[in-house]
């Protein structure tokens, strides 16, 4: 904000580009764009840093598909899990500390940053595969 306010001829640009970016957009010129707006401090749909942290990631000597099928696993495992942490003893609301003792409310945010980052690693529809997850 104080970014903003005091430079607002550098963040203006920044802003407009981050605005412009589509799903239609080439992934590399997505990227590019969400790194220059996360380092002003601007929220974005998809971390780079997650993005280049899971790339750099991949298993030596896999397929990408193998790697595909591995994050579609992934979502399952966590949509199967689910029920199993919101029954957990200790997930229990503290007024003190505005939120769960172990952290369950973070859980759907952190669901969809992973999975945008994985399936933005992988060249695919984001939206498409997180309506499936919450099918299952």
């Amino acid at each position: 904000q104080v970014f903003s306010q005091h430079c607002p001829f550098l963040m203006g640009p920044i802003e407009g580009l981050a605005d412009v970016v589509t799903p239609d957009t080439d992934i590399q010129d997505t990227l590019s764009i969400f790194e220059l707006a996360s380092a002003a401090g601007i929220p974005c749909e998809v971390d780079p840093a997650l993005v280049t942290a899971l790339a750099s990631n991949r298993t030596e000597g896999s397929s990408p598909e193998e790697d595909y099928k591995v994050s579609c696993l992934l979502l399952v495992f966590v949509a199967v899990s689910l029920p199993l942490l919101a029954a957990d003893p200790a997930a229990v609301y503290s007024p003190e500390l505005d939120g769960y003792t172990n952290n369950l409310h973070c859980l759907a945010k952190a669901i969809a940053q992973v999975a945008a980052a994985l399936f933005t690693v992988h060249s695919k529809n984001i939206e498409s595969h997180l309506k499936e997850f919450l099918l299952v």
